[in-house]
C-alpha cells in the first residue's frame, strides 16, 4: 500500500488509499476480513507496506491488526520499484503460509484456502483482459503462465492482486533472485516474473475465482464498491445505523452507513449512502454517495459523489469529488 493514490485525488492528499472508509470501515479493514474468510485459520502476523504515511496512520493500521488479533508491524517501500520489491519490503515474514494483497482491492468469495495448496492466484473472470494481467490454466486447472495485458486472447481469468503461498520462503528466494539478477520491467522488480519463476520451479499454482471484485482505483469505482458492501453488510443484518444518529423529519432509505453523532434534519438519504462521524445534513437529498468524517451540507441535492471531512457545502445539486476541507456555496 506505498502508491500516492493518485487515481483517487483529492481524497488521497490528506489520507492513504488504504484508510478511506467504505461503508462505515476503512479499506484495508475490509481487505483483511475477506482475507480471513477465506484463510480458514487465525492471522498471526499483519506487515503493511507503506510510504512516508506519518506516525498517525501508522498507528491505525497497527490498531486494524490488532482488530483481527494479529500483530502489526510496518514496513517501508522508500522508492516505487514494483510489486516484487514491494513485497520484499517484508521479507522478514516471509516464511511459512503466506497471502499477499495489494490493499485497493476487495472482493467475494466462497472457497477456503485449502492446507494442501501450494499457492493459489485469486482471479476473476472478465470480458475485457486487455487492460489486465491474466493467468493461462492447463487442461487440469493448473496454472501455467502470467501474461500482462494481452492484446491477443490467452485467457479471461484476470489476477485481482491476492496471492497464496504455502511456503513463503520460496517466494522470499525468488523476489531475491529478480533483484540479485536484474530483473526489471519498465523500471521495476515485478511479482508474477517471481511467480513465473515458482512455477518453472514446481509449485503448483491454482485458481482462486472470485464471485466479485471490487476496486478502490478512483471515485466513480469507489463510489460502486461503496454500493455493493453496504449491500453485503445490510445482507448480513450488519449494525449500519449508529444509535445516537440524530433524525428529524428525515427519511433513510436502506441500505446506508450512518456514523456515530451524525445529525439529519429535513433529509431523505438514501439508498447506498456512507456517513461519517460528526457530519451534519439539512434540508438536502442525498443518494449513492461517500461522505467522511465533520462534514456540514444544507440545502443540497448530492449524488453519486464522495465527499471528504470538514467539508462545507450549501445550495449546492449534482455530482462531486471533494476533498478534506473543501467549501462549496453556489
Amino acid at each position: 500500500m506505498a502508491g500516492r493514490g493518485s487515481r483517487l485525488r483529492p481524497h488521497t492528499l490528506t489520507i492513504p488509499k488504504p484508510l478511506i472508509p467504505v461503508g462505515g470501515k476503512p479499506i484495508v479493514h475490509r481487505l483483511v476480513e475477506d482475507i480471513a474468510q477465506v484463510c480458514g485459520e487465525e492471522i498471526k502476523e499483519i506487515a503493511f507496506v507503506v510510504g512516508e504515511f506519518g506516525t498517525e496512520v501508522e498507528a491505525e493500521l497497527i490498531r486494524v491488526a490488532e482488530q483481527f488479533g494479529a500483530k502489526g508491524s510496518i514496513h517501508y517501500q522508500h522508492q516505487p520499484l514494483g510489486t516484487g520489491h514491494a513485497v520484499l519490503c517484508a521479507k522478514e515474514l516471509l516464511k511459512g503460509p503466506v497471502v499477499v494483497a495489494f490493499a485497493d482491492t476487495l472482493f467475494q468469495a466462497d472457497f477456503k484456502i485449502n492446507p494442501e495448496d501450494e499457492g493459489i492466484l485469486w482471479v476473476k473472470q472478465i470480458e475485457d483482459p486487455s487492460q489486465f494481467g491474466v493467468v493461462q490454466l492447463n487442461a487440469e486447472g493448473v496454472i501455467i503462465d502470467f501474461i500482462e495485458k494481452p492484446q491477443t486472447f490467452i485467457s479471461d481469468l484476470a489476477m485481482i492482486g491476492v496471492y497464496y503461498f504455502k511456503d513463503g520462503a520460496r517466494l522470499h528466494k525468488e523476489l531475491n533472485y529478480l533483484v540479485d539478477h536484474s530483473v526489471i520491467k519498465s523500471g521495476e522488480y515485478q511479482l508474477p516474473d517471481a511467480l513465473r519463476r515458482l512455477t518453472e520451479d514446481g509449485c503448483v499454482f491454482g485458481p482462486g475465482k472470485v464471485k466479485e471484485w471490487l476496486d478502490c482505483g478512483n471515485k466513480e469505482v469507489t463510489v460502486h464498491t461503496n454500493q455493493r458492501v453496504l449491500e453485503f453488510d445490510y445482507e448480513k443484518n450488519s449494525k449500519l445505523i449508529a444509535d445516537d444518529c440524530e433524525l428529524i423529519n428525515s427519511k433513510i432509505i436502506e441500505p446506508c452507513f450512518i456514523g456515530d453523532k451524525v445529525s439529519l434534519k429535513d433529509c431523505v438519504i438514501g439508498p447506498h449512502v456512507s456517513i461519517g462521524r460528526g457530519t451534519k445534513i439539512v434540508d438536502s437529498t442525498i443518494k449513492n454517495c461517500i461522505i467522511q468524517q465533520n462534514t456540514v451540507i444544507t440545502n443540497s441535492v448530492l449524488q453519486d459523489s464522495m465527499i471528504g471531512s470538514f467539508v462545507n457545502i450549501n445550495n449546492t445539486k449534482g455530482d462531486f469529488s471533494l476533498g478534506d476541507y473543501s467549501s462549496i456555496n453556489a
